[in-house]
């Protein structure tokens, strides 16, 4: 008896079921979470020259991401001043050299300053400095944008460089990759029936590696132990022998990139970037996903496989061989937390379920979850 009592005491306590899909908690978090962290939103180079823009939804506001015509990134809410008609309203294009609203045409200019308000040119009571653009805090960082919706945000490196340090003991062996330098070669979109949170954790741990990816723990023989060593800092996940590469049938001579040595040549690592973004690197290509909450019950994950951008612009260039394994295992992690966003609402997991031995680092993330609601848990 005071063997098995010890056992459970290693074990940790995953939130309980109510915190995968009460609207209520999923409000909480995108007011308390995703609206006071630095939040991965998409890549710098999808808008390439002055006008691009994205939209984006962060923590319950639509957000216009543009490209200056200083070519500065900037993020503003995505509201007209005057009455509150939203500006822009598709998912990506070219705004030209204002951004105007439909409904009485008030324009501003690509720095968010207000620059017409037809009828109103010559009344001096209207003070265009107060009726900009409500910014956003918005930070590139290898590659990526990241924006905050604080009004003082946190120093970004102190949350994006933790994370890196404990998984490595310094910044300098990811650094080595050279993220922000490489080109995407592929990049897939995935809606998921599961709140964000179950995909977090799933990407986190390997004790489900042997029974749900095949494919991968032929590639990665340690991964069928169920340890991910996303928990062990500076450990790497070694090729099996007989595998070359890190493609579906383990063959191919793509060039490492240019920053790695021989010593990189059979590894791979894992990491989680908070809140939102998922780091794979590996000796020839990086693979990024960025995770995006659609509602209690849903989610979007963009993949994005990254190359050197020698490597890209070669003749034939084709990376469907690298692509292929990583798109098998999305489609299968996906699966499986569609499975368990089932079981979100049962009796059975009103309490919550544990994460075992080779899980219990995902604790962190629960906590700093938790540690966000404060008072709304």
């Amino acid at each position: 008896m005071v063997a098995v009592e010890e056992r459970r005491a290693a074990f940790e306590p995953t939130l309980p079921g109510r915190y995968f899909h009460d609207p209520a908690l999923f409000a909480g978090e995108q007011d308390r979470l995703f609206s006071r962290m630095w939040v991965c939103v998409g890549r710098a180079d999808a808008l390439p020259e002055p006008g691009r823009f994205f939209l984006t939804d962060l923590g319950g506001e639509s957000v216009l991401v543009v490209r200056g015509r200083d070519h500065a990134l900037r993020a503003f809410l995505n509201v007209c001043r005057h009455r509150g008609a939203r500006l822009c309203t598709e998912a990506n294009g070219q705004a030209g050299a204002v951004v105007r609203c439909r409904y009485h045409a008030w324009s501003y200019g690509l720095d968010g300053k207000l620059l017409g308000a037809p009828n109103l040119a010559q009344d001096e009571r209207l003070d265009r400095d107060a009726y900009g653009l409500i910014p956003v805090a918005l930070t590139e960082w290898q590659g990526l944008v990241w924006l905050n919706l604080a009004d003082e945000p946190a120093p970004f490196a102190e949350q994006v460089e933790r994370p890196i340090v404990d998984r490595f003991g310094s910044l300098a062996t990811f650094a080595r990759y050279g993220v922000g330098n490489l080109a995407v070669g592929r990049s897939i979109d995935y809606e998921i029936a599961a709140n964000w949170k179950l995909i977090v954790e799933n990407f986190m741990e390997c004790y489900h590696c042997a029974p749900v990816h095949p494919e991968l723990v032929r590639l990665l023989p340690e991964f069928r132990n169920g340890t991910s060593y996303q928990g062990i800092p500076g450990e790497g996940t070694t090729f099996a022998d007989d595998v070359a590469a890190f493609t579906l049938s383990g063959a191919g001579d793509r060039p490492r990139l240019p920053g790695l040595g021989p010593a990189d040549d059979r590894l791979y690592y894992g990491f989680v970037l908070w809140p939102n973004v998922f780091v794979n690197l590996l000796p020839d290509h990086v693979i990024l996903h960025t995770l995006q909450p659609l509602g209690p019950t849903r989610s979007r994950v963009r993949c994005d496989w990254l190359f050197d951008s020698a490597e890209t612009t070669r003749p034939g260039f084709d990376p469907t061989d690298t692509v292929e394994i990583f798109d098998i295992v999305n489609r299968q992690d996906w699966e499986v937390c569609e499975l368990t966003q089932l079981g979100m609402t049962s009796r059975a997991y009103a309490d919550g379920g544990l994460y075992v031995a080779n899980e219990t680092h995902i604790a962190a993330f629960r906590d700093l979850v938790l540690d966000h609601l404060g008072d709304e848990r």
